[in-house]
């Protein structure tokens, strides 16, 4: 789980409250520039859905609400584009409520009804079951992750939801590539739309062209109601926070580095990797008919039975 900025992990829980608008106060120019923000991330978020088919005409779509300032953007800009947009589809907020201890229980719900929104709270007590197979210490991460999506999964085939947003953004993009790259020794990441394994539900991550720089602006003029993770808080995984430290960095060194990668990922040249599975090689430059040699004989480096050692 990504974490916060300093602004947004600084309110109290007890101040995550909605703000009626009433209350909101901006200058001219700090609406300007929020509605600016708001365009782009409508376009990037239409563009994704766009290029990527992740939405048709009649589905309803499950939008994973977590409290986080992700999601919040996510089914905010998705509810926007609702309005407009040229096919007809639903959407329906869901949250997993782990039954962490201390958790504003209320907070979600009294946000989604004051925009209207159709929503669904999910109760199931993942937190015990993390809190006593995790070592004191070690990070709960992976098995909460696990555990949350499969009751998310479980609830939308249930229900007959058509497709799953997630907010994942170009960051976590990019971050999960390098990651794969770094200390899985392979080239994958974060699609934008994918197939579960168990291929009875399709994912689609709408933020996939956003940045967590314009989530985090966008989050603060809105005075989204922030809930930290209360679970997991500091223990990101390390890897993770490593590998995000160097892209941070980069970005500093060289700015606009991190969209050029983002863009590479939607550019992938097999012929010019080094993956026989998706690339012929072996046809490539061939003469002849003939069968190609035996793997066998060149990983030996020729040798025969009768070879003496």
């Amino acid at each position: 789980m990504a974490p916060m900025n300093s602004t947004l992990n600084a309110i109290p829980l007890t101040l995550a409250e909605p703000l009626p608008v009433a209350q909101r106060h901006t200058t001219p120019v700090e609406k300007r520039e929020a509605d600016k923000l708001a365009k782009r991330l409508r376009h990037q978020v239409g563009r994704a859905i766009a290029d990527f088919g992740m939405i048709e005409d009649g589905d309803k779509v499950m939008v994973c609400l977590s409290g986080g300032k992700d999601s919040y953007t996510m089914l905010d800009v998705l509810l926007q584009l609702q309005k407009k947009a040229p096919v007809s589809f639903s959407i329906t907020a869901v949250n997993l409520d782990q039954k962490q201890p201390g958790f504003p229980e209320h907070v979600l719900p009294d946000y989604l009804r004051s925009i209207d929104a159709d929503f669904h709270i999910i109760e199931q007590d993942t937190y015990s079951v993390v809190s006593r197979v995790i070592p004191e210490g070690k990070t709960m991460c992976s098995l909460c992750s696990r555990l949350r999506r499969g009751a998310l999964y479980t609830w939308a085939e249930q229900h007959g939801y058509t497709k799953i947003a997630l907010g994942h953004h170009r960051d976590d993009m990019v971050n999960t590539f390098f990651l794969n790259l770094f200390f899985h020794a392979k080239l994958s990441g974060m699609p934008p739309k994918l197939l579960s394994d168990d291929g009875k539900h399709v994912v689609i991550r709408p933020l996939a062209y956003v940045r967590e720089s314009d989530i985090e602006a966008y989050a603060e003029a809105k005075q989204f109601p922030i809930i930290p993770c209360n679970l997991c808080g500091s223990q990101e995984n390390l890897q993770r926070k490593q590998v995000k430290k160097m892209l941070e960095q980069w970005e500093k060194e060289s700015p606009g580095r991190v969209e050029t990668m983002a863009r590479a990922l939607g550019d992938i040249r097999p012929s010019q990797l080094a993956d026989p599975k998706l690339f012929d090689f072996l046809s490539l430059g061939k003469h002849g008919d003939g069968a190609s040699p035996d793997a066998h004989a060149w990983l030996s480096g020729g040798e025969t039975p009768n070879d003496d050692d």
